[in-house]
């Protein structure tokens, strides 16, 4: 979810904090100060992503709860001079987050920052309520299936309703959508919903379209956001959809089945 000065993702699948990622390195890596908070309690996947698991002794919830302060939890990126990540705690249940907290926290980090992105965790508990209430603008990530669109669905209809916004009739959270694990050739096929089904069926403004790729598995398992593999397509669209956020014009790439040449096809290529 995106809070006063920042962006964040509402997911309905977890996808080990991939999205949450990517798109904070990529606002550090336009020079922005950014920081990437994780709500999943419990679980904690971000620094797995962003490769400061390590690192971490303090987290989320020492912070809300007095036992340590902001600085003391704040993790530096060791790559990017600007990024950030404040750690989920891995033994705490959910309600150790509470709204007064967690607001506490997220008004000190936009002080501080230019951006602030909340990590949400999969489903609709208490962490991904709390990643939500305070945003103002929400990315919702969803997979091109018909069970992941769905989800996603509900997902806008809690934006539209049980945030702070809602509550105070203010203007509503502005909504982006991303496509992740996109395939296109298992939608010529008929296996997948395309990106103009998704669309149609979630009425949101489509902000980027993620390729199925093996990179993302590859940087994640390196402790790295895939964003910075800029030779790989998942990177590439990952960079595009950052760019759009920050309101440039970018054609959507990666959305096509990709042409063989005569030699792939003669040796082995369909």
């Amino acid at each position: 979810m995106i809070v006063p000065g920042g962006f964040g993702a509402a997911k309905n699948l977890s996808n080990f904090a991939i999205e949450g990622a990517a798109i904070g390195t990529g606002l550090a890596l336009r020079g922005h100060k950014t920081v990437i908070v994780d709500f999943d309690v419990g679980l904690r996947n971000l620094d797995l992503i962003m490769g400061c698991e390590r690192r971490v002794v303090y987290d989320f919830v020492n912070v809300v709860n007095g036992e340590a302060n902001l600085q003391q939890a704040l993790i530096k990126d060791k790559r990017l001079e600007n990024l950030y990540v404040l750690a989920a705690s891995q033994t705490r249940d959910k309600d150790a987050l509470t709204v007064e907290g967690v607001e506490k926290v997220l008004m000190e980090l936009k002080e501080q920052f230019e951006f602030v992105v909340c990590d949400s965790p999969a489903g609709i508990e208490k962490g991904a309520h709390l990643a939500m209430y305070f945003a103002d603008e929400a990315i919702v990530v969803t997979n091109p299936e018909v069970s992941s669109v769905r989800d996603s669905d509900r997902m806008l209809g809690l934006l539209a309703s049980k945030s702070r916004r809602a509550e105070r009739g203010e203007e509503p959270i502005k909504e982006h959508l991303l496509i992740t694990r996109y395939h296109p050739e298992r939608v010529e096929k008929g296996e997948m919903l395309g990106v103009e089904d998704v669309k149609e069926i979630l009425s949101v403004t489509l902000l980027g379209v993620i390729p199925e790729s093996q990179a993302v598995l590859k940087a994640s398992n390196q402790g790295v956001p895939v964003i910075l593999d800029d030779q790989s397509d998942a990177g590439q669209a990952y960079s595009d959809t950052v760019d759009r956020l920050l309101g440039k014009e970018k054609a959507h790439r990666f959305l096509d089945v990709e042409k063989k040449g005569f030699f792939e096809r003669l040796f082995g290529g369909r």
